[in-house]
């Protein structure tokens, strides 16, 4: 008898902060994407911010975000010189608009890490993970583009949380992520990684979802 498991995702109810022990998660802007009558589309991504250790921003929305940002870190008691890491997902423009606010930071886009014009060897291009520390790892999940990674955050209230930039759009976007991704196949393999990891993930435009696992008992 073996036992395989289904997965289904429901909506996260606690608002835009996730509590942690040693870090909190707080999702500053929630990310959108949204058709045009035109066929065109808008669309902006989500910015979360972790604290604890180090602070880590997750994304930066925009260049049209910079005021919002700036205003979202000072309501956190934050400039931004207090931000130790800053996180892009992938290299759109809706995802790392604002990283010049941050120069001095350690920068990390996709598989790039680099502290002011040094850049550091890792081997996320490579497929491995970078930890942060015992409780924060930078994750390759490559397919939406060639070089995206995700951050994966151990002690939460909720479990484990992947803030995951566009592996996934939204918790109900099997329809639309495949039209979007430079790689479906791989990106379905970092798709299905993640939802056998996290308990919760964080998409890039959408609200935060969890990850229910139920076995199936089969022969």
């Amino acid at each position: 008898m073996s036992t395989t498991r289904a997965v289904c995702t429901e909506p996260l109810e606690v608002g835009s902060d996730i509590a942690g022990e040693p870090y909190s998660i707080s999702v500053l802007k929630e990310g959108y994407s949204l058709a045009q009558p035109d066929g065109s589309t808008r669309a902006d991504g989500t910015i979360s911010l972790l604290q604890g250790p180090k602070i880590i921003l997750v994304d930066t929305g925009g260049p049209w975000d910079r005021d919002f940002l700036l205003d979202q870190l000072k309501k956190k008691g934050l400039d931004p010189g207090d931000i130790n890491i800053v996180v892009g997902t992938h290299g759109h423009s809706d995802h790392i608009g604002n990283l010049g606010l941050f120069p001095e930071a350690t920068l990390v886009v996709g598989c790039d890490m680099s502290q002011g014009d040094r850049y550091l060897p890792n081997q996320l291009a490579e497929g491995r993970p970078h930890p942060i520390d015992d409780h924060v790892s930078i994750l390759p999940t490559p397919g939406h583009t060639g070089r995206d990674v995700s951050v994966l955050v151990t002690g939460t209230s909720v479990g484990v949380v992947l803030v995951a930039g566009d592996l996934f759009e939204n918790s109900a976007d099997e329809d639309t992520w495949r039209e979007l991704s430079e790689n479906p196949a791989v990106q379905e393999v970092s798709r299905q990684g993640a939802l056998r990891t996290a308990d919760v993930i964080i998409p890039g435009h959408g609200p935060p979802f969890r990850v229910r696992r139920h076995p199936i008992k089969g022969i």
